[in-house]
């Protein structure tokens, strides 16, 4: 159980400043770290004026043992391949994004989790998950060859 001065300070880390009680504002985190291949060479669109984006997909990779318990190195290795797509808007990051990043380029991309729709070419409204990158780490040794 939490004494008295440790959940004060902890309602103080969580909560705004303000003299409205309605208005209680928590912290929260939307976070996320891809480490993987480069699927695509990004491509820069520009949608109804607005600032131009970058787009390039992204695999990550899950693999795992299939067998009688954790200790066993028998069993079959299983592999999942999950595809993330990835936008870049941050003008700076946007542009390196666009000249660097190529297909099969193994980067590390932080960022954060953007849900949404949209209606494809037969009229079907569809969810999408985007990475919005704020920060993307080359790690292929072929970025040196080209900076």
């Amino acid at each position: 159980m939490f004494s008295r001065a440790t959940a004060q300070l902890f309602r103080q880390m969580v909560r705004h400043n303000t003299t409205d009680t309605s208005l209680i504002l928590e912290r929260s985190v939307n976070r996320v770290q891809l480490l993987g291949r480069v699927g695509q060479d990004p491509v820069m669109r520009q949608v109804d004026g607005r600032n131009p984006v970058t787009i390039f997909s992204m695999a990550t990779n899950e693999m795992w043992r299939s067998g009688d318990g954790e200790s066993s190195h028998t069993g079959d290795v299983s592999q999942k391949t999950t595809w993330h797509r990835i936008s870049v808007f941050k003008p700076g990051l946007r542009d390196v994004a666009y000249q660097f990043v190529k297909k099969g380029s193994r980067v590390l991309v932080e960022g954060k989790l953007d849900y949404g729709e949209y209606v494809d070419k037969n009229n079907v409204r569809r969810q999408a998950t985007t990475i919005i990158a704020d920060n993307i780490i080359f790690l292929s040794d072929n970025i040196r060859d080209r900076v």
